[in-house]
């Protein structure tokens, strides 16, 4: 267990990581809630006027993707390479090691909070009403935080080792766009398919945030479990594969 001071370095790392990563830039926080409104509006141009697309409120259908998608690809981008970016402090202060790459997943969490406000502004702005199901939001956001930090353990463990690590990720959020149904509806998607996409947290994620938002009604039960299962599992997995690789970080690091 983590006592105190355990807790004090986690709190702290988090505030730096936030703080540092808007520092000198104009619009600081801001382009918290920017880049989602930008890639909405470009994807809708493209979406709905260059290309046949009749679904109601495709704005709020994007955001319903956007959101959990950008929470994913900057918390597993930045949580990969937090070891290597933190090696002084790692060698220098005796703290668990896992406190680091969760630190950079707690931080994103506050850019995810910050993007849910404008997704629920746009929600009421597009006709559609607050309802019973918002209720569902916490838990499944609680699930898919588990499952990011679990890959973010993994890939940031194995980063220490494989340099390589960063730009894998990379190259897997650029594929991971487009097999997530962000422009894209459920509906679309071949039957074959299908219970591939639901066992896919991030699809999960969002296929279940459209449902509550847009239909005002409760996730299926069974993508419920999915992401859970999915969730708890990857991060039994990534939780292991750190604890595995931790005992030579001070060697490679």
């Amino acid at each position: 267990m983590w006592h105190g001071d355990y807790r004090f370095v986690l709190e702290n790392l988090v505030l730096k990581d936030f703080k540092v990563r808007y520092r000198n830039m104009s619009l600081g926080v801001f382009w918290s809630l920017l880049n989602p409104l930008i890639m909405m509006t470009v994807l809708t141009l493209v979406f709905t006027r260059f290309m046949p697309n009749t679904t109601r409120g495709y704005p709020v259908a994007v955001l319903c993707g956007l959101v959990p998608f950008n929470f994913f690809t900057l918390a597993w981008a930045n949580g990969t390479t937090s070891l290597i970016d933190n090696a002084n402090l790692i060698k220098r202060v005796p703290i668990p090691r896992e406190v680091v790459p969760i630190s950079i997943v707690l931080s994103n969490c506050l850019n995810l909070a910050i993007q849910f406000g404008v997704l629920f502004a746009f929600t009421l702005i597009f006709g559609y009403r607050a309802n019973a199901a918002w209720a569902w939001i916490p838990l499944i956001s609680f699930f898919y935080i588990l499952f990011v930090l679990g890959l973010v353990l993994a890939t940031s463990a194995l980063d220490v080792y494989l340099r390589d690590m960063r730009y894998v990720v990379e190259s897997a959020n650029t594929v991971l766009f487009w097999l997530v149904p962000i422009v894209y509806g459920f509906d679309i998607i071949p039957g074959g398919f299908r219970q591939m996409y639901e066992l896919n947290p991030i699809a999960a994620m969002v296929m279940a945030l459209r449902r509550i938002i847009m239909q005002a009604s409760a996730p299926a039960p069974t993508l419920v479990w999915k992401l859970a299962l999915g969730s708890v599992a990857t991060l039994g997995a990534g939780w292991m594969i750190f604890r595995a690789l931790e005992r030579r970080f001070y060697d490679h690091l």
